[in-house]
């Protein structure tokens, strides 16, 4: 019998280096093919990405007085009652100053319309502040008996409010106007499913970012939350305080509609350097009615409120809870509005804090 010689074993290092490609070619694959499924279905939600942007903002800065109040001997193990509450909170908190708005500005319209009505019939009279002024009354007085004192029934300007751009630009407003109650609605069944999820959803948030980047991911998440809940902090109570100061104001010296002129403040405060336009034009209108005295104490009034509350509140409560300086904080609002809108304005500073948190890793 012819012996059979031994089989040769395999090369040990050549079958484990091809076992390493293999493998390493098939996390590639995996990456791709996870990157691509999540790129799609991004692609899918694209439109309600903002919804949910908008949701996980509010979530996070309501977050830790959910978190309270979901200890209560009322609202313990019921999630759902808690989530309904707090949605139907935020939404009467919404509604109700929109509603009051518009009902006045429905009344301002109609009162606006009446007054046109007249301009057309009759004319506009020369103001009487114009006669007050310390130069230029006789070229004004010239100019105005020949332009508008005059019924302005075939002015160009007359004919433009009934052209086509008018109408064109009230189909613009009415279609963003749907967008928005649209966006709200769908804001609202996001971020009561999101309160519903609890503790739960934020724990998943974590766990998943410690398996991804770590336990640095963790911080980093955490950072960014403390970002957006100081902006939100920040935004919206320096913004109330402005509001509720400036409503005063506007009280005592005489502007008409002072509430809703108060919330209009507040929320133009809300956004760095717009109450100014909205307390200015308010002094200018009490200017324009003669009242000299009032108006400079207003527009006095409201700088000194303005600049206290940006260049020391705001950063306070911004900066403070971030560790971020006055000059970050500063660019994150201004740039994340710029760049994404009134979203922005909580992006930005939570994008700074990403920054500031990698250049902390990098000195130490």
């Amino acid at each position: 019998m012819i012996p059979i010689p031994p089989a040769v074993p395999p090369n040990s290092s050549e079958s484990s280096s091809i076992a390493a490609e293999r493998l390493k070619k098939q996390r590639t694959a995996s990456v791709v093919l996870y990157a691509g499924l999540v790129l799609l279905a991004l692609w899918v939600v694209r439109d309600f990405i903002v919804v949910a942007a908008w949701a996980a903002v509010v979530a996070i800065a309501l977050w830790p007085l959910l978190h309270k109040i979901a200890g209560f001997r009322w609202f313990k193990g019921r999630t759902t009652l808690l989530a309904t509450v707090f949605t139907l909170v935020i939404a009467v908190l919404v509604l109700v100053p929109v509603g009051l708005g518009l009902a006045q500005a429905l009344r301002e319209a109609h009162e606006l319309s009446e007054w046109l009505r007249d301009a057309q019939e009759n004319g506009i009279p020369l103001p009487d502040f114009v006669n007050r002024l310390p130069f230029g009354v006789p070229q004004i007085t010239a100019w105005w008996q020949a332009n508008l004192a005059q019924p302005l029934r075939g002015s160009a300007a007359m004919k433009g409010l009934h052209s086509e751009t008018v109408m064109t630009l009230g189909r613009h407003f009415g279609a963003r106007a749907a967008h928005a109650v649209m966006v709200f609605a769908f804001m609202l069944v996001t971020l009561f499913v999101t309160f519903q999820a609890g503790p739960r959803l934020s724990g998943s948030l974590l766990k998943a970012a410690r398996r991804v980047f770590g336990d640095s991911g963790t911080d980093l998440v955490e950072h960014m939350a403390t970002a957006v809940r100081g902006t939100v902090s920040g935004l919206i109570v320096v913004g109330a305080g402005e509001g509720a100061l400036l409503g005063v104001a506007y009280f005592a010296t005489g502007v008409p509609h002072a509430a809703l002129l108060g919330l209009v403040t507040a929320i133009a405060a809300m956004l760095p350097f717009l109450a100014p336009i909205v307390f200015g034009l308010a002094a200018l209108w009490l200017l324009v009615q003669g009242s000299v005295g009032p108006a400079v104490g207003l527009a006095v009034f409201g700088a000194i409120v303005v600049f206290v509350a940006e260049h020391f509140v705001r950063p306070v409560l911004i900066g403070s809870s971030t560790r971020l300086p006055f000059l970050l904080v500063l660019f994150g609002i201004l740039g994340g509005a710029e760049t994404f809108g009134l979203l922005g304005i909580f992006i930005g500073p939570a994008l700074m804090t990403v920054l500031m948190v990698l250049w902390t890793y990098l000195v130490e």
